[in-house]
């Protein structure tokens, strides 16, 4: 078995494929002609995005909504740069929501905080 997305489910697919361009500096590998499904180039794995009305067709019982007024789901994404101050600052210019400045951890890693445009957890760390 391999590890081949982590998908979220956003509000507006192409308005968080433009944030996540502009705030973390990704590209786009694929976004749907209906605009509710798309997937950045991250790697090894891609990122992708469905509306959140799109995936309520499949999730018979529905699904907790991110949402920026709420606290952040038990789960977040993470990226590394070996700059975090500045991938930190160009996050917030771009929109995002800081959380937690940038700050070295006990093992030596930085580490900061952001929430993306629908509020979903993003870590920025210094590689391990």
């Amino acid at each position: 078995m391999n590890f081949a997305y982590t998908l979220l489910y956003v509000q507006d697919v192409p308005r968080s494929v433009e944030f996540y361009e502009r705030a973390f500096g990704l590209a786009r590998r694929f976004i749907s002609d209906e605009g509710n499904y798309a997937e950045m180039e991250t790697g090894g794995t891609a990122l992708g995005f469905v509306a959140a009305d799109f995936a309520r067709r499949s999730l018979p019982d529905g699904f907790q909504a991110n949402d920026r007024s709420r606290p952040p789901a038990g789960i977040e994404i993470a990226f590394t740069t070996p700059d975090v101050p500045a991938a930190f600052a160009r996050a917030v210019s771009a929109g995002a929501l800081p959380v937690s400045q940038p700050s070295q951890k006990p093992w030596g890693q930085h580490v900061a905080y952001v929430r993306d445009v629908d509020g979903v957890l993003v870590e920025i760390a210094s590689p391990m």
